[in-house]
């Protein structure tokens, strides 16, 4: 065996294999080989990380996080977004198709993977658009897609013109066994409102969007899941009762799997104070009520992926009035963080909120990752979970300054990220 990291005295915690004890982790040529106590036979480390104190876990596995290349370069770029995801520990990333052009030929998808392996650092996964150009109408080649390692299908943001062509689109994506990524959002009941529809958007003057366009949006897609039977995944979850719809729709048999934003866990639309544009993000920051009505639905399962929502901007974006404002905010660094927060409050446990982070999504995406079996890929997160540290210009990486958590008290950080057996990041060595 060659190029062998052996981590040591660490508190391992997999999911995947029900691991939650003290352990140490082998690594030789890109790959797992034990989580044992002792060295396999013949095993030579080159690299010795001493763990003590921490928590050795998969890399995180990301849902959702915008990268902006191809053709947004001036918010962001694979190669500066990728550095700020090893900081947070994430070692897979999934894009939406919202790029520009849009992820619907085949060219596109391989221009961004290319790109991201040459780079070598977090592995980056392509959802394909459903349909061209994320015009709503014209289905796209799913099928090209896919064999070019598309691991979903998804609409973005953007409507599709009627339900018709959301059922042709599903029937599709069945035959190429694709999982469709839905935002559950009505485009007509949004009426572009751009905060959550309540007492905060009268107070502000500011046009609502309200919680009905979500629930109504989730009845329809349920409908027509149920009598197509297409695997689907609801996106970014926001309203308490949405996440009560879903859990009787699994109840009932349905292959549905539901994600939320980790700062819809935390933040809410009183949040947004006095136009704080930083809070101005789709879907919108809702109620106390929604707020805990996602948290229970992490707790209990219905939700089983906490994703990012990564959507780095240049200043600008965020300086004109609240309304015209770019939605989105900066969240691959506090992605880790603002989840261990749940555990310290008693929402989640430990395991269950790794397993939010890793298997269960690696499972949705269908990729090898989120795991440490042996022969898997050696992406590897090391934090420490008493280690307190500031969001600041100085400890955030992605070029996209846009959250609402700078200057905020963070407990847990990063101190090791290994992307296929390689240390890809190093807070000692940090800049």
């Amino acid at each position: 065996m060659s190029q062998g990291v052996h981590i040591r005295h660490g508190l391992v915690v997999d999911p995947a294999n029900d691991i939650h004890e003290q352990r140490d982790v082998f690594i030789a040529n890109g790959k797992i080989i034990s989580v044992s106590q002792q060295a396999p036979d013949h095993f030579n480390a080159d690299t010795v990380i001493d763990a003590k104190g921490c928590i050795v876990c998969p890399g995180l596995v990301d849902i959702s996080a915008r990268l902006r290349e191809p053709g947004q370069e001036s918010k962001a770029t694979i190669d500066s977004e990728t550095q700020a995801a090893v900081a947070g520990g994430i070692t897979s990333i999934c894009c939406p198709p919202d790029t520009h052009p849009v992820i619907d030929t085949p060219a596109v998808a391989n221009l961004i993977h290319d790109k991201a392996n040459a780079l070598g650092r977090a592995s980056v996964y392509t959802l394909g658009a459903l349909t061209h150009g994320l015009d709503g109408a014209s289905l796209s080649e799913m099928g090209s897609l896919k064999a070019v390692g598309c691991v979903g299908v998804s609409n973005a943001y953007a409507p599709l013109k009627n339900n018709l062509i959301l059922r042709h689109a599903m029937e599709y994506a069945a035959s190429h066994d694709l999982v469709v990524h839905l935002h559950a959002e009505d485009a007509d009941l949004r009426n572009n409102g751009c905060v959550h529809e309540g007492q905060i958007s009268t107070r502000l003057g500011l046009a609502g969007n309200p919680a009905a366009a979500e629930t109504v949006a989730v009845g329809q897609i349920l409908a027509l899941i149920e009598q197509i039977g297409v695997k689907a995944h609801f996106c970014r979850l926001s309203t308490a009762r949405a996440v009560q719809m879903i859990a009787r729709a699994q109840y009932s048999g349905l292959q549905v799997s539901a994600d939320v934003s980790a700062h819809q866990l935390h933040l809410t639309d009183m949040d947004i104070g006095y136009f704080n544009s930083h809070c101005h993000v789709s879907p919108p920051l809702r109620s106390l009520r929604d707020r805990e009505g996602l948290r229970a639905g992490l707790s209990k399962g219905t939700i089983n992926i906490i994703c990012s929502d990564h959507q780095p901007h240049e200043a600008d974006a965020k300086l004109a009035p609240f309304a015209i404002t770019e939605p989105g905010m900066s969240g691959l660094e506090t992605l880790l963080p603002l989840s261990l927060r749940l555990v310290n409050e008693g929402i989640i446990e430990l395991m269950p909120l790794i397993a939010a982070l890793t298997s269960q999504p690696a499972q949705l995406l269908g990729i090898n990752a989120g795991t440490l079996t042996a022969g898997a890929p050696a992406d590897v997160c090391i934090y420490d979970p008493e280690h307190e540290w500031q969001l600041d210009s100085t400890t955030l990486r992605s070029r996209g300054h846009n959250t609402p958590m700078m200057y905020w008290q963070f407990l847990g950080r990063v101190t090791h990220t290994l992307c296929r057996g390689q240390i890809a990041f190093q807070l000692d060595s940090a800049p």
